[in-house]
């Protein structure tokens, strides 16, 4: 017989449980403290099964008995609505563990095992910790396209274009490292595509004429800092690495008899193995530096601890101190340098520097046939700079070096 709300008002509790039963499987659990749970007991497959619906009043009639026809529907097309609440009640508890934080930290973790470059992974970490900030603490299924749109848009108003677009790449790849590990359905951040402002493009600071340079190469002389510091300033514009490739440089990547530093893929942007041929001069200075930190793993050890690397501004901190600004001369800009003089010289082919500077090329058949060619030109290319630099550091002028040097 079908219940009536009086009949729930009035039902008192006795010393045990007791039911009051609506039919269709629905019934009223009236509990010997007063508490009167809604319950609908089904069977599936020869099986008793129950399902709650919460606690009268707080749940009406009306509202169990809507609950319990749609349970009744679902049951008549072969489902389980007990094991689809058990199983939505586990994700939403695993969706709550699945922040947008420990989902990032999981996904640099992953990259890192796959070998990214270590200035990457400082990277991703800063910005991993950028985006905590704001949405850290959320379930990363639950972020929307509105939400991310506003952090991102509050480092914008603060006019960090690049920082926010940054963010907005970062975020992306988590999101959809969440969507492939089943922990979100969609990366918010899709949308957003050109709804930040494009910021300008940035050029490091660098020194492009002889002259110039020579005066830099001789302020570097004098400089009276740490030694490892004074010789990563002296060698730097030799190789013309990256920075972070230059300071997390090894002596297990330095072979002396062949004159080439090998770095591992991990480091490189590119994510290929790079060698630098060695001129005399850097050879020198690394067999000297050798003599000092060579029982530290890293070539330029850090000022601290012979078991890390230099820091990450060491090298500029170091230009500021010799009174180079960061609109006159970078770390990074050393680079540059190299390859507007390179080229300028007409002596080197396009290839060949830009196989030293370790640019990944954009036409992909291309890059891998190219990937061995022009080593012999880069070995004679890496002596005849180091000479010149040599020659730009001593007179303070550009001479017509003989063409015989590099034949």
């Amino acid at each position: 017989m079908a219940l009536t709300d009086l009949q729930l008002k009035q039902a008192a509790p006795r010393t045990r449980d007791w039911k009051l039963s609506d039919g269709g499987g629905l019934y009223i659990l009236v509990r010997p403290n007063g508490s009167k749970l809604w319950r609908m007991k089904y069977r599936l497959h020869g099986k008793e099964k129950k399902l709650s619906f919460g606690r009268y009043p707080e749940v009406g009639l009306k509202e169990a008995r809507l609950m319990r026809d749609e349970a009744r529907v679902e049951i008549g097309r072969g489902g389980d609505p007990a094991r689809r609440r058990r199983e939505e009640k586990i994700a939403a508890i695993i969706r709550q563990g699945d922040t947008f934080e420990a989902v990032a930290h999981e996904y640099i973790a992953k990259r890192e095992a796959e070998g990214l470059a270590m200035a990457t992974l400082v990277k991703s970490n800063w910005l991993a910790k950028v985006l905590s900030k704001s949405i850290g603490h959320r379930p990363i299924a639950e972020i929307t396209p509105h939400e991310m749109l506003a952090v991102l848009k509050r480092h914008e108003r603060e006019g960090n274009y690049e920082k926010a677009k940054r963010l907005r790449s970062f975020a992306s790849r988590v999101f959809r490292y969440a969507v492939s590990t089943l922990r979100a359905e969609h990366d918010p951040c899709a949308p957003l595509k050109g709804a930040l402002i494009s910021p300008k493009p940035k050029h490091y600071a660098a020194i492009t004429d002889p002259a110039e340079l020579g005066g830099l190469l001789r302020a570097i002389d004098k400089y009276e800092g740490n030694h490892t510091t004074l010789f990563a300033l002296q060698i730097a514009p030799h190789v013309f690495v990256r920075p972070g490739e230059l300071r997390h440089a090894e002596w297990e990547e330095i072979d002396f008899d062949a004159a080439v530093w090998r770095i591992p893929a991990g480091k490189m942007k590119s994510r290929r193995q790079h060698a630098v041929p060695l001129s005399r001069q850097v050879l020198e200075k690394l067999m000297q530096l050798r003599g000092l930190n060579g029982e530290s793993r890293y070539v330029f050890r850090s000022l601290t601890s012979r078991d890390r690397p230099m820091s990450e501004n060491t090298v500029n901190a170091a230009l500021r101190r010799m009174g180079y600004s960061g609109d006159e001369m970078t770390a990074h800009g050393l680079r540059a340098t190299a390859s507007t003089l390179l080229n300028e010289s007409g002596l080197w082919s396009h290839d060949a520097i830009e196989r030293a500077l370790a640019h990944q090329d954009q036409n992909v058949v291309r890059g891998i046939y190219h990937r061995g060619q022009h080593w012999d030109e880069r070995v004679r290319m890496a002596q005849w700079w180091s000479d010149y630099l040599d020659q730009l550091r001593e007179c303070g002028e550009l001479n017509e070096l003989s063409r015989a040097a590099i034949a």
